[in-house]
Formats: structure tokens, C-alpha cells, sequence
């Protein structure tokens, strides 16, 4: 299965910062047994919408962005990313948000959100190893089943919540 990781940062982009979160979602995705495209755009809606629809385009079946959720003037990704979705799933950005309160109360911040684009997940993580690794583990126990389902699986029952 087939996962992109999408970078949104002015400083990774330009060379002047290491994609230490980009590193972490790459590891956690590929623990879970995804092949993983990569990709790095500034902190520009254009740049960042283009991105996810090309890494849905290209088959990947789960898109996690890392980056530009917070309140910063340039941090558009949420923006972007609804540019791009035909639906939205709310819950995943608010479990994670709940989860990440329990921790700080930064998380209060966050605005990130989460979606579809035909078959493929799209959630936007925080620029932080730490928020991206919280975030994955809140993810990642119902993720297959959620891919499943946006694939069409018929084999995959529907599981009410």
C-alpha cells in the first residue's frame, strides 16, 4: 500500500531546516508495512494543494502533511488540504486535537483537518516529531479499516460506530 508524506515548510523546502517530522511519519508508515513517497512545498496553498493532489493522483492511498496547522500568518495547509478534499472526516482531526490537550494546551492551536480525495485519507499532523508521533498513534488503530472502506473493499464489513 502506498502512503505520501507531505512537508509543508518554508525552511525544509529552502534547505536551511532538517525534515525531522517528515523522518518520523516516513518510520511509523513503514513500520505499518506502507511503500512511502515523500514530498516538500513551502508554506504557499497553491504549492501545498498541488502536492496532495499529485500524491493522490499517483495512487497513494493515505496522505499525512506535517506542517503549517498552527496559527502562524503563513500556516495555510488546512486551508489547502479542504481545496482539495470531496469530504471531509472530521472525527480524525478532533480525536487527534483531544488526544494532543491531554499534553499541552498549545494543542488548542492546531487546525488541522482531515478527509478524502477519492480512495485516498488525507490528515494534516503538526510540524513537530513529537505531535506527529501522538497523532499517528491516535490514527493508526483504525486507519487499514478506514482505508479499507474508502478503497470500496467489498470483503471489508461495515463496522457502525
Amino acid at each position: 500500500m502506498r502512503a505520501g508524506v507531505l512537508t509543508v515548510s518554508d525552511g525544509v523546502h529552502a534547505g536551511t531546516r532538517e525534515d525531522r517530522s517528515g523522518d518520523t511519519l516516513d518510520e511509523l508508515l513503514r513500520k505499518e508495512g506502507f511503500d512511502v513517497v515523500r514530498a516538500v512545498v513551502p508554506d504557499d496553498e497553491t504549492a501545498i494543494a498541488a502536492a496532495i493532489r499529485e500524491l493522490a493522483d499517483d495512487d497513494a492511498l493515505l496522505i499525512l502533511t506535517t506542517g503549517g496547522t498552527g496559527f502562524a500568518p503563513r500556516d495555510v495547509t488546512p486551508e489547502a488540504t479542504r481545496t482539495v478534499l470531496e469530504r471531509e472526516a472530521p472525527g480524525i482531526a478532533e480525536a487527534i486535537r483531544a488526544d494532543a490537550i491531554a499534553r499541552t494546551p498549545h494543542a488548542l492551536l492546531s487546525r488541522g483537518v482531515a478527509g478524502l480525495r477519492g480512495r485516498a485519507l488525507v490528515v494534516n499532523f503538526p510540524g513537530s516529531p513529537g505531535g506527529c508521533k501522538d497523532g499517528f498513534a491516535v490514527l493508526q488503530p483504525a486507519l487499514r479499516h478506514g482505508l479499507e472502506l474508502a478503497a470500496g473493499d467489498a470483503s471489508t464489513p461495515h463496522r457502525q460506530t
